[in-house]
């Protein structure tokens, strides 16, 4: 504070010393007070020696205002304070928005690269990848313990095939099943797991019951060893939740009708079903439980992944891959890694998805592909089965025996591969495909040749030979869209037929040669139709899904295979003008829709058996007796199949897939 003056004041102060006196201030002082805050000082015009004076009354009003200005705190006031403070304020504003502007810039930056993908990390990037098996024969269905410390898979090593389980890191195997379950494979499913806390391995089982149907169920085994019990009885397969409270499951009715379960199995409740033909495969809950992941769709080429609300409710479609799509797992909150096929066919591959983008990106390539996929609670280890799968071409004649391995012979192929096998009048026609494109070839006199290839395309099941043996039909893929040819057998002349006419299959001429049979998608809805060789005209004749139809030698009637019910089919019979028929009642094991009839007789050519190991049996669709044709071993798997024109003779496809489990380390 300024001290008050003396109560005797001077008229006019004409001196540093009387202004120092006045304000009981030394000289030094107050020059500093005039020069820096202002105080009320006059100099005498044109004198050089630079003397001032100041009047009292002025020195009192600036003292006041100062001391006013310090008892508020707001410090000695600056000559143009007022200018100061707004440049100040106009600095600070200027400040702030360049900074909101470069905050601003920058958050859209990054929003447009993270949309572009630009931090996008594959997740398998710097892992590190160890074969756990290099077992002759085979390995399915890789699992492992949430804690990541064990992996569970199916083997053939003892001959068949067996749950086997090793602890990661010790390098022993063991067979927890020794032939006491008999059928635990099934690719469609997810055959194997491990319960919440490790102690039991689960097992997708098919049993036969007393009228030769087959029972589907979840078994369990003692991860250490044990007798394999009931688990979860009409269960395909199932999952638990991240908190062990609550499962789901399907059962093998129609439409794999979706169930949520509490642990005591006191609230069940249905959730979801597909209707007949659709099948939900591959539950699984996500980290936070708060939806349920599964594959939908027709098997085994048109699936998807979906998710539903675990209290129910309309299922929400995630990905777009309209292919074969498999085993969704999920790393962490947001990444959803799982298999599918590209559009070309090839594969499967693994795939990644961002649930919060919904965008998906392939993260394997090579020439391997996948057939199963899981991973630890906490997504640091995966295991997945590797697959380098081969298919070759054998024939083998047909007699009043039981043929042996030994009777069939291989057929010797330039391309790499080959499935589908038609025969024509001096010539076989068989499925291959090279770098980018999936075609039609046909082997005569040794020499093999490409009839039909486009890139990017996928010939759906097989080619099918007119009578006559000149002119060819076939289904294919082509950038999503699904067509069907009509060729002649050298490759000439290829054409659509109407678009309108969606082909799920293998085609089949009629007799007569003037129409084909195959089944389709009209509108959207399933059928199976008959089709004029001009594409002119078409009749459906069954309302309902059906695949690989085959003529009877007279054109009378059709066989049919009828829609999936868990693992089993019904072979269906419906005559030229659309009228079902009376026929035995043949039902088949998923994968053997291949179906063709003995030239001028009513029996069926069909493949039977377990899932992975099937045989050739001729059906009399009258009587219903049955003959089997070949005894193969379970490491000889029989694909697609044709049956020369005189019944003499049978070419096929065999499947090995030569796989092995292997572990990722993230």
């Amino acid at each position: 504070m300024i001290e008050e003056p003396s109560s005797a004041t001077p008229d006019r102060l004409d001196s540093w010393k009387d202004i120092a006196s006045y304000l009981k201030r030394d000289v030094s002082t107050v020059q500093r007070w005039e020069k820096r805050e202002g105080m009320p000082v006059h100099r005498h015009l044109h004198d050089k020696l630079g003397s001032v004076y100041a009047y009292p009354t002025e020195l009192d009003a600036w003292r006041h205002e100062r001391s006013f200005a310090e008892d508020n705190n707001s410090g000695p006031i600056e000559p143009h304070s007022a200018v100061s403070a707004l440049q100040k304020s106009r600095r600070w504003f200027l400040w702030l928005a360049a900074a909101l502007g470069v905050v601003t810039l920058a958050g859209t930056l990054v929003w447009l690269l993270d949309r572009a993908e630009y931090f996008w990390r594959n997740p398998l990037s710097n892992a590190r990848f160890v074969r756990l098996t290099d077992f002759e024969g085979s390995e399915h269905a890789a699992a492992i313990s949430r804690d990541g410390k064990f992996v569970a898979f199916l083997s053939d090593r003892d001959g068949p095939v067996d749950a086997w389980v090793t602890q990661v890191g010790t390098g022993q195997f063991h067979n927890l099943t020794r032939g006491k379950v008999r059928e635990l494979v099934n690719p469609d499913v997810r055959t194997i797991g491990f319960s919440p806390d490790t102690t039991l391995v689960t097992l997708w089982n098919r049993r036969l019951n007393a009228s030769n149907a087959a029972d589907i169920g979840v078994w369990a085994v003692p991860t250490l060893g044990g007798e394999p019990k009931p688990y979860l009885e009409t269960a395909a397969e199932l999952d638990w939740s991240s908190d062990g409270t609550r499962l789901v499951y399907h059962t093998s009715a129609r439409g794999d009708p979706l169930f949520v379960n509490e642990r005591t199995r006191q609230a069940e409740r249905k959730i979801f079903a597909g209707p007949s033909g659709l099948h939900c495969h591959f539950p699984v809950w996500s980290p936070d439980d708060a939806f349920i992941y599964f594959v939908y769709g027709a098997p085994p080429n048109e699936m998807d992944i979906w998710r539903i609300d675990p209290a129910g409710g309309v299922p929400e479609r995630i990905t777009s891959h309209n292919s074969r799509v498999s085993h969704p797992t999920f790393l962490n909150r947001r990444t959803l890694l799982y298999l599918a096929t590209a559009a070309d066919g090839t594969g499967p591959w693994l795939y990644g998805l961002d649930i919060k983008r919904r965008n998906t990106r392939q993260i394997s390539f090579g020439v391997e592909g996948y057939t199963s996929l899981a991973a630890s609670a906490d997504g640091r280890r995966l295991v997945v089965t590797v697959a380098n799968p081969t298919r070759t071409l054998w024939r083998m004649p047909v007699s009043n025996q039981v043929a042996e391995e030994s009777a069939a012979s291989r057929v010797t192929l330039p391309t790499i591969r080959g499935r589908a096998p038609r025969l024509g009048a001096g010539y076989l026609l068989y499925v291959s495909s090279r770098s980018d494109a999936e075609g039609i070839w046909k082997l005569a006199d040794g020499t093999a040749t490409e009839l039909w290839g486009v890139a990017g395309a996928r010939v759906i099941g097989g080619p099918a030979v007119a009578p006559d043996g000149q002119r060819i039909a076939f289904s294919a893929e082509e950038r999503g869209r699904k067509r069907m040819y009509v060729m002649n057998s050298d490759g000439s002349a290829a054409r659509r037929l109407p678009e309108s006419l969606e082909p799920q299959g293998t085609p089949a001429w009629a007799p007569n040669g003037k129409s084909i049979a195959v089944a389709a998608r009209i509108n959207g809805a399933p059928c199976l139709a008959t089709v004029s060789v001009d594409g002119q005209t078409f009749m459906p004749l069954v309302s309902e899904f059906a695949a690989d139809p085959a003529w009877s030698s007279d054109g009378a009637f059709l066989v049919y295979s009828g829609p999936n019910v868990g693992t089993t089919f019904q072979v269906r019979v419906v005559s030229a003008d659309g009228r079902a028929q009376l026929a035995p009642n043949i039902t088949l094991s998923r994968g053997a829709r291949r179906l063709a009839i003995l030239p001028g007789q009513r029996a069926l050519v069909v493949s039977r058996g377990e899932m992975n190991h099937k045989n050739f049996w001729v059906i009399d669709l009258e009587s219903g007796r049955e003959r089997q044709l070949t005894n193969f071993g379970r490491n000889f798997v029989i694909g697609d199949f044709d049956v020369s024109a005189d019944g003499r003779e049978i070419v096929f496809d065999r499947e090995q897939d030569n796989s092995d489990i292997v572990m990722i380390d993230r």
